[in-house]
């Protein structure tokens, strides 16, 4: 087993003796999200060949092994470095330990080259009408002789339009979460339209997917017939845990950037908004630490995991509030690269507290499941 302390201390020599190829990676580049994408695409190539990004998964589907505690270290150090982390990691957390562990032959053909830049996922579980009740949704997988009909519409796809494999959650069975199955779908097969959505910062954030009679292989099946809600449960602990901590090592180096632009001129909100930012960022860190440990020792914290997603959208809002107060009126008048990448991440901050399950729905999750609070108590809203 690889000592956590050893892994980052050897992976913080790297990054030193690497700073020249890195500088690059530091701020992401202006021209829209396709050319952030490329921009990743680079970087990813550049941990995987240097072995950095496979660690913490099985060399069975082309890891180099060790728990996700690796994982958490290599979030941790990049962004120490101020390299800014691929938005496609986000995708390969929530999806790849589910292929992991319910599709170990789909992992080891796909897992390598979303590593290596070379392929993008896209997760289709949201629809028009079931968002945070995914038990609802309507997109049906009709079984016929050589595997599934895939017919029905997703949305708020995370960088849909760049994906070219998703995980689609359909109903192959009864109603309610019990008819549910996961189907990798390859997206250039006949029957598949990708829309893009523009969201508020006017970047085309997220895509919704149209399936019309898709054929899907038998062999596209992720874990069991009818058993797509399991599955679900079990991406919703890395979707909401690990991404967690992804996360708060972003925000903290957005934070360390937020202080030293404030310098010594900072009026009593700019120092209220930094230190709310540094509690709840900090909440999260400690929080998330204890989530990844329990996901490396191969634990399942249950409705648990609902603390660290609403942890997370409390931390990106605090976060962000404090660097609009801090660079106001740059934020919201500047043209320069910095002062639009600080704007649309703002914006998008915004839907930290609906996307990946509503905080609200999170909060009921706690008070029932959790705490085990009688119905029609203050659950803090």
């Amino acid at each position: 087993m690889i000592a956590t302390d050893e892994h980052a201390a050897a992976l913080r020599r790297w990054v030193r003796e690497h700073a020249d190829e890195l500088d690059g990676f530091r701020v992401r580049p202006t021209g829209g999200l396709d050319a952030a994408v490329e921009h990743d695409r680079a970087l990813q190539r550049l941990l995987f060949d240097a072995g950095w990004s496979r660690w913490g998964w099985p060399e069975s589907v082309g890891g180099l092994g060790g728990t996700a505690t690796l994982r958490a270290v290599l979030y941790d150090e990049l962004a120490a470095a101020d390299v800014e982390i691929p938005e496609t990691f986000v995708l390969l957390e929530t999806l790849g330990p589910v292929l992991v562990h319910y599709a170990p032959e789909i992992a080891a053909r796909h897992l390598p080259a979303l590593l290596a830049g070379t392929e993008l996922w896209g997760q289709g579980f949201s629809e028009p009408e079931a968002g945070s009740d995914l038990a609802s949704l309507r997109t049906r997988a009709r079984i016929d002789e050589t595997g599934f009909v895939l017919s029905g519409q997703k949305t708020w796809t995370t960088l849909g339009q760049f994906a070219q494999y998703a995980a689609v959650l359909a109903r192959t069975g009864a109603a309610g979460h019990r008819g549910l199955s996961l189907l990798w779908v390859d997206l250039g097969l006949p029957g598949v339209r990708v829309v893009p959505i523009t969201a508020a910062n006017g970047r085309a954030e997220f895509a919704e997917m149209f399936f019309d009679e898709v054929r899907v292989p038998r062999a596209n099946l992720i874990g069991e017939l009818d058993g797509g809600w399991g599955v679900a449960m079990y991406l919703l602990q890395f979707e909401r845990g690990m991404y967690a901590w992804l996360r708060q090592a972003v925000l903290h180096r957005r934070l360390r950037e937020t202080v030293a632009a404030a310098g010594d001129a900072r009026s009593p909100a700019v120092h209220a908004a930094i230190g709310a930012a540094h509690l709840a960022v900090s909440t999260l860190r400690a929080r998330s630490r204890v989530t990844v440990g329990r996901l490396a020792a191969g634990e399942n914290p249950g409705p648990e995991i609902s603390v660290d997603k609403i942890l997370l959208s409390r931390a990106e809002h605090a976060v962000h509030d404090a660097v609009r107060r801090t660079r106001w009126p740059e934020l919201a008048l500047g043209d320069g690269p910095a002062a639009v990448a600080l704007r649309d991440e703002w914006f998008y901050s915004r839907a930290t507290s609906i996307f990946g399950g509503a905080v609200e729905v999170q909060r009921d999750i706690v008070a029932e499941r959790v705490l085990r609070l009688p119905k029609g108590v203050d659950r803090g809203r």
